[in-house]
């Protein structure tokens, strides 16, 4: 048996028999937050159930690379197997490996450059939509421009706009049920036949329909695509089998939920720091306008938007989708000085971690000159808005393409202008604004033709 010092000691604010219930339930970024002042390691309760949080830099980068065989994936992915339980995102042990291997020349930094034409085709009719004057919701205009550059890419797809809508309201309903089964992990109440639950079912079961539509035009016309699904249909595993039906529509069905949510929150967090602060926004405009000019964004062109990717990197900071990422003990662990025992469940969270002000000075300014590499950067382990590891998301280069590219499309031809109202994060299954519409005023240049 594992022995150590130190038993995580119980965080403050525990009430009888509701735990930490209440300000878990009224604000969980400024719970999760505050708890980094009581140590590397606390407990929290929610009812019966304990929970530790990991909030050493240290120990949260030991967690996920050097022991990382040590835990799995925890709670949060036992709750998202709503999308399959076989994909790669909540995959455990050897069949995470395999099917990481499988999936990985998808996402090479290569194939990645071979993406932005499509992407760029995909984006161009939703900003091209829009009309100056009439507020937007930034949050579901982003999912949709999201969603939309996920299925042209990876899926050779392109949904009009209600079906998309039914995507997303399906995608939302899965990602609510699961961080809601995390939260308060009572098995009993998953299999009742509750509102809440038939509705995560038939949200689960739409989004399925969706993706075997889009295999079933791929295996009727299987030389026409070169895409993730034409790769899952020709893939084999170990034996030599192919791969069957089910797991492709699990795999599939995942990465369309993951590509439409993540992606999608940092945008529109992006831009509610854009209409706030205009120095910043002269900026990009004044880095973008001269790339854009010389014709539509390519591959070889993006580099050259440093300022933009700074943009990104800060808004990944700031608002890190990732406020609630879990684990759990497979046996008894050690970490650092602290003992827990099997079955521990585990809670990090990159947002708190990415505005710790002992790893950034002034953490809550909007600072994306924090990224200049002549800047004092942070230490090894404090921004890891991907993880980090082996289960580091293998996504992330699409993901730093992807917004690069949106964010100096859409700033080639609007400005956002914020509306009345307080925005303030909210921890969903990610960081999303409480709510945030912004008015698109078109620029000069875009009314004149030069914006692509």
């Amino acid at each position: 048996m594992t022995t150590s010092r130190y038993v995580p000691p119980i965080a403050p604010g525990k009430l009888p028999l509701i735990g930490h219930a209440v300000p878990l339930i009224k604000d969980r970024l400024a719970f999760i937050q505050s708890l980094r002042a009581h140590g590397p390691i606390v407990r929290i309760t929610v009812g019966p159930k304990s929970m530790t949080v990991v909030n050493s830099t240290e120990l949260i980068h030991r967690m996920l690379t050097s022991q990382s065989d040590e835990f799995t994936k925890g709670l949060l992915f036992e709750k998202l197997k709503l999308f399959g339980k076989d994909a790669l995102p909540v995959a455990e042990g050897k069949p995470h490996l395999r099917r990481r291997r499988m999936m990985q020349p998808a996402f090479h930094r290569e194939q990645i450059a071979g993406y932005v034409n499509t992407m760029r085709e995909s984006v161009q009719p939703y900003i091209a939509d829009w009309e100056g004057g009439t507020p937007i919701d930034m949050k579901t205009e982003m999912q949709l421009i999201a969603q939309g550059v996920v299925m042209s890419a990876l899926f050779s797809a392109a949904p009009r706009r209600e079906p998309a809508h039914t995507i997303l309201n399906s995608v939302d309903t899965v990602f609510r049920t699961a961080l809601q089964r995390a939260l308060l992990p009572i098995s009993a109440l998953e299999r009742l036949p509750t509102r809440r639950n038939r509705k995560a079912r038939d949200a689960g079961s739409a989004l399925r329909t969706v993706v075997a539509e889009i295999i079933a035009e791929h295996r009727a016309n299987p030389g026409a695509y070169d895409d993730v699904v034409s790769l899952l249909l020709t893939a084999t595993d170990e034996t030599g089998a192919a791969l069957p039906d089910d797991e492709i529509l699990s795999e599939v069905t995942a990465l369309l939920a993951a590509g439409s949510e993540t992606t999608a929150v940092v945008l529109a967090w992006l831009f509610h720091e854009l209409g706030r602060n205009p120095d910043l926004e002269r900026r990009l405009h004044e880095e973008v306008d001269p790339v854009l000019a010389e014709g539509p964004i390519t591959a070889d062109r993006v580099p050259r938007l440093a300022f933009t990717r700074r943009l990104v990197s800060e808004t990944l900071r700031l608002y890190s989708p990732a406020w609630l990422v879990t684990r759990q003990a497979i046996s008894d662990v050690r970490l650092g000085e602290f003992s827990l025992p099997a079955g521990t469940d585990v809670i990090w969270s990159a947002y708190a971690l990415h505005r710790d002000p002992d790893l950034y000075p002034d953490p809550l300014r909007f600072d994306p000159d924090r990224w200049l590499p002549e800047r004092p950067q942070p230490p090894k382990g404090a921004f890891i808005p991907f993880g980090s590891g082996k289960r580091m998301c293998m996504g992330d280069a699409f993901a730093w393409t992807e917004a690069t590219i949106i964010t100096a499309m859409v700033a080639s031809r609007w400005r956002l202008r914020p509306t009345p109202g307080t925005v303030r994060p909210v921890g969903a299954i990610t960081t999303h604004p409480s709510s945030l519409h912004m008015v698109p005023e078109l620029r000069h240049h875009a009314v004149a033709g030069k914006a692509r």
